[in-house]
């Protein structure tokens, strides 16, 4: 998949991806995470390997050859658990082409898709932008964050369009 202006491309991961993916997920500024944190809590490369090779659920991002972002889901839950960008690459549209992908290959599956992010971050900025609806606290800061597809809603579920 190639964006509107042609600048990056989205493809699906290879296990030769992997390091590029560690380089891109250790380069953010929030929710920033070292290489040893991220294999404290089990991200090794191992098992961003595994996720690769075991389904079709890892994307990245392009430009010029050089991996610049990555996204991963569960697919079984209707997760989206990932979603980086490298710093330089920010407000390139990379992130939001990265999330389309994900809600696309989700959506195929689930009702209804979920992710957990930081109520007061960037990121979540910008899901909500992307119609994201925060549905509770999680706690540490922490919400979940759900979306139905377009023509699905409930507008019971969303309260911004009663009255």
């Amino acid at each position: 998949m190639t964006n509107p202006d042609n600048t990056f491309t989205i493809r699906p991961a290879r296990p030769s991806d992997v390091d590029a993916i560690f380089k891109v997920r250790t380069s953010v500024q929030e929710n920033a995470l070292t290489y040893e944190e991220l294999n404290e809590i089990g991200v090794t490369p191992a098992f961003v390997m595994q996720a690769i090779a075991a389904n079709a659920c890892t994307w990245v991002a392009e430009i010029d050859d050089e991996v610049v972002g990555f996204a991963m889901i569960d697919l079984e839950s209707g997760c989206l658990f990932a979603v980086f960008v490298s710093p330089v690459h920010e407000g390139k549209g990379v992130g939001s082409c990265l999330i389309d992908v994900c809600e696309r290959a989700l959506f195929k599956e689930h009702e209804m898709i979920w992710l957990e992010t930081e109520n007061d971050s960037r990121a979540a900025r910008l899901y909500r932008h992307l119609g994201w609806r925060s549905t509770m606290n999680i706690g540490n800061g922490d919400v979940r964050l759900e979306k139905r597809p377009f023509g699905r809603f409930s507008f019971a579920y969303h309260p911004q369009y009663l009255g």
